[in-house]
């Protein structure tokens, strides 16, 4: 049938299921072109797959977001992971954070074998223009998201109220408060709104595999330490560093960097000096930030390392935000089917835009807007991507080569 698309803020059904090739090359895709770190990810992502590819409608996709937020772990990475278990099954999700992570793992793991990094006014330039995307992209997301979100008095009060919390409390558990605090604000404040339909957002994992997850997380969490101090073996030693790291984080992103150095600096595994080159590289690439753990892995002394050293710390630091995810899908998707979480929800997704627009100021904004030339490529970005709707591999191409011309001149 030939039937118009429905609108973003309508439902939509799951009416047919992706391969696992067809998921990873949509997120390999965005793996080689979302710059700009997790913010901005999720504006790739409500791109692709909220307004291009119609995967999940947008009220969905806030409640994944506001999910995803809630648990340790890269956010985004969660958020891909649980569209490709959506639309492909296991293997979907393996294909979907296949594509995500491993442009950047590929390129971080070639610089640190490589040793070099990118300096002068090109280099310069360059990751500076990656920083106007961010800002152009993450304006596009609040934009977008506030309309459908917020539509109302009460949720845009929740959303100012998370905002003002995130800027004057700039931490992870100023995060998990504003959204905790948003859900809370729901239960009170959006209780009247009409009970939608969460058949479409409907994940295949059962109870049992969630506990199943559940269990393995806490303990690999608990029992690897264990191991690696009764065996002494270096490959142990390196995957519980970084799975530790990896399910202790809230925020991710760049809240992962000061655990990592406590894991490979404070032991002596890697320099403090090859450490901030590595920190220094991750933010020219694509993908999660998370994928610094490649380099790390990758670079560091005792063996493993190189690409066996790469592999395995790529693995441990993802690993726990999966199965924690994987066992908190299906009791949430049960949840989320009540009238008072759906209140809750709204709540939530409400905050999830305020904690968007107070990231858009910071560290987006005041990172990359710093004289007018630079708020000129940004906002030509902004109009490009929201009025030409021009996609987003574009930008990337306009802003990169704005920053290394304006460096230059």
């Amino acid at each position: 049938m030939n039937s118009p698309m429905p609108p973003v803020h309508e439902p939509v059904e799951d009416r047919n299921r992706s391969s696992p090739g067809e998921v990873f090359s949509a997120f390999l895709k965005l793996g080689l072109t979302s710059f700009g770190g997790p913010i901005a990810h999720l504006g790739y992502f409500r791109t692709e797959f909220v307004l291009r590819r119609r995967w999940i409608d947008e009220g969905g996709y806030g409640d994944l977001v506001a999910l995803c937020q809630f648990l340790p772990g890269p956010a985004s990475s969660q958020v891909g992971f649980a569209l490709g278990l959506r639309r492909g099954g296991v293997f979907g999700a393996l294909a979907a954070w296949t594509g995500f992570t491993l442009p950047s793992a590929l390129a971080l793991t070639a610089f640190a074998l490589a040793a070099t990094a990118f300096t002068g006014p090109v280099g310069t330039g360059l990751i500076h223009g990656l920083k106007l995307v961010a800002v152009a992209v993450v304006a596009q997301a609040v934009f977008g998201m506030a309309r459908t979100l917020t539509p109302d008095r009460q949720r845009a009060s929740i959303a100012l109220a998370a905002a003002l919390i995130i800027l004057f409390a700039a931490s992870a558990w100023g995060q998990i408060a504003a959204i905790a605090g948003g859900a809370l604000a729901g239960l009170i404040l959006c209780r009247d709104g009409p009970v939608s339909d969460t058949r479409a957002l409907s994940f295949p994992v059962s109870r049992r595999t969630g506990l199943a997850c559940l269990i393995t997380f806490f303990a690999l969490f608990g029992l690897v330490p264990l191991l690696a101090a009764a065996t002494g073996w270096q490959g142990v030693s390196l995957f519980q560093a970084f799975y530790r790291a990896g399910a202790l984080v809230f925020g991710g992103g760049h809240v992962v960097l000061p655990l990592l150095q406590a894991e490979v600096v404070g032991p002596g595994w890697v320099g403090s000096d090859a450490f901030l080159a590595g920190y220094g590289a991750a933010q020219a690439m694509p993908g999660p930030l998370f994928t610094v753990a490649a380099y790390l892995g990758a670079i560091m002394g005792p063996a493993p390392n190189g690409i066996a050293g790469a592999g395995i710390a790529l693995v441990a630091i993802f690993l726990p935000g999966m199965l924690l995810l994987l066992g908190v899908l299906p009791f949430w998707d049960r949840l989320r089917s009540r009238p008072l979480a759906q209140a809750a929800m709204r709540g939530a997704n409400a905050a999830v835009v305020g904690i968007l627009a107070a990231a858009l100021y910071s560290p987006v904004w005041t990172s990359a807007i710093l004289n007018p030339h630079d708020f000129a490529l940004a906002l030509t970005g902004f109009v490009l991507l929201t009025v030409w709707k021009a996609p987003p591999w574009l930008i990337v191409i306009l802003m990169a080569a704005g920053g290394i011309g304006f460096a230059l001149r």
